[in-house]
């Protein structure tokens, strides 16, 4: 699938490495879900893996986002990075990511806790509190959810 979102192509982010720092430095992602011609949203903080160019999220054993994923797993996202409105100018800065793909529940408890590696660091900057939480008992992956949203096709817009 291939989308032209934009009708100005001077603000379409076409660098792959523009597109790579947004996603690093991201800290949530608005995911789009569907079941039944139903739409939802939720917002998520997540961990990026440049390797497999994968999202993951964390979340409870069961909830709505669930209950949408096992019937469709097909998703459309977004991560903002916001740069304010702009006084006196009626504009906006803004850098945008939408962006297409699968999402998965992960069952395994070591690929759970692989994701939960990932998701921490992306977003933890203590050493102790990253430490403890990725060396909790196996009853804690036990007890949550691990998501893997696989991007399949991205899209960059900047505005000012």
């Amino acid at each position: 699938m291939k989308y032209h979102l934009t009708n100005r192509p001077n603000r379409e982010i076409t660098a792959r490495e523009e597109i790579q720092r947004i996603l690093k430095n991201g800290k949530y992602a608005v995911l789009s879900l569907c079941r039944d011609n139903e739409p939802y949203i939720v917002t998520l903080s997540y961990g990026y893996n440049e390797k497999t160019n994968s999202l993951y999220f964390h979340c409870a054993k069961e909830g709505l986002k669930l209950d949408f994923i096992k019937v469709n797993p097909h998703v459309c996202a977004t991560i903002i990075e916001d740069g304010g409105y702009i006084p006196n100018e009626c504009g906006h800065w803004y850098k945008t990511l939408v962006f297409w793909g699968n999402i998965k529940i992960i069952s395994d408890i070591s690929d759970k806790r692989d994701g939960m590696k990932i998701l921490l660091n992306h977003l933890e900057t203590d050493t102790e509190v990253k430490s403890k939480k990725l060396d909790a008992p196996l009853s804690m992956y036990e007890n949550m959810m691990v998501l893997k949203l696989e991007i399949l096709e991205i899209y960059g817009k900047a505005g000012r």
